[in-house]
């Protein structure tokens, strides 16, 4: 059901509507212990007031981000829901400001890198065992988004961009990790043909990121994992015309990127829209992998922000709240 801008809900309509049937039903019927809601607002701030009626808890974990779009939302989460956890430190705050019961939980993805940043300490970056340097030798990373539309959007750019710098960089390689949410034969389908090789890791993100020397990224979740990482990035966001042109009037903060918004200043660069093209993407990678003032500042942001998201045992805790409102 997840989709990327305002317009394209549409699409989904038949799907989302049958679902929020089936939980209707539900709620009603078994009368759960403990609705846990993750993020998807519109979705679940609806089976919030179904549960209220059936007088079953509500816990929210992973807000939505109504501090950045339609913040009257906020008046009905107070209604809806009885407690929140969230996972970006600025959030705790926002909404403490405005009545809610909520607690900062730090960010659950600190538990997955844990190990990975291990392993990139013993192997660093690029598979060049005779040459690490990533002027030379770069291993671009390509995070396209977890969704179809994104993919379609994103990554025909990205690989036209590979095309741009392999001259400048003859040895030049492509890790992409692919998302959960995406077969690997729709991905193959874009990657047929590419001026480089594109090496497609399923299941370990953190391992195909430890290997990258900079990331070219959707906007979301994954630059926060390219942040925990510490890899120089871009992050591109890209939708419909529609859907941008009713996103800039609803849109009520500075950034697009999770990354500058923690940070409250632009640490990587945002290309939005029309600024997603092949010229500019690799003109960013070209200032990441040879500029070594512009690259060791945006390491140093990105080790800000990670120490900003906790020290790990988000979900621990949620779990423990959980569990006491069930008791």
């Amino acid at each position: 059901m997840a989709v990327v801008g305002l317009t394209e809900v549409v699409q989904r309509l038949r799907t989302i509507v049958r679902a929020a049937r089936m939980m209707t039903s539900a709620l009603k019927e078994r009368r759960p212990d403990l609705l846990i809601l993750i993020d998807y607002p519109e979705f679940n701030l609806y089976l919030a007031r179904i549960a209220r009626k059936c007088r079953v808890p509500v816990f929210y974990y992973i807000s939505p981000q109504v501090w950045a779009w339609r913040r009257g939302r906020v008046k009905k989460i107070a209604r809806r829901v009885d407690r929140m956890a969230v996972i970006l430190p600025f959030e705790e705050r926002f909404f403490k400001e405005r009545g809610l019961d909520v607690v900062y939980v730090g960010h659950p993805l600190l538990d997955e890198v844990d190990s990975a940043l291990e392993h990139r300490t013993l192997t660093p970056h690029a598979p060049c065992p005779d040459d690490q340097d990533h002027a030379h030798h770069p291993i671009v990373g390509l995070l396209p988004g977890s969704r179809e539309d994104e993919i379609r959007n994103l990554l025909p750019v990205m690989i036209q961009s590979m095309a741009l710098l392999r001259p400048r960089y003859p040895h030049l390689g492509c890790i992409l990790p692919l998302a959960r949410t995406i077969a690997r034969d729709y991905m193959d389908g874009f990657i047929e043909g590419a001026p480089v090789p594109i090496e497609i890791v399923e299941g370990d993100v953190y391992g195909a990121l430890a290997r990258c020397h900079m990331a070219m990224v959707a906007s979301g979740t994954a630059t926060l994992d390219t942040a925990i990482m510490g890899i120089p990035m871009a992050v591109l966001y890209k939708v419909s015309p529609l859907s941008y042109w009713l996103g800039k009037r609803l849109i009520q903060v500075p950034f697009i990127s999770l990354v500058n918004l923690i940070a409250g200043e632009e640490v990587v660069p945002e290309l939005i829209q029309e600024d997603v093209t092949p010229e500019r993407l690799a003109d960013e990678a070209i200032s990441l992998l040879e500029d070594e003032t512009k690259r060791n500042t945006m390491v140093e942001n990105l080790t800000r922000i990670r120490m900003d998201l906790g020290k790990g045992g988000a979900s621990t805790r949620a779990a423990s709240i959980a569990i006491e409102m069930m008791a």
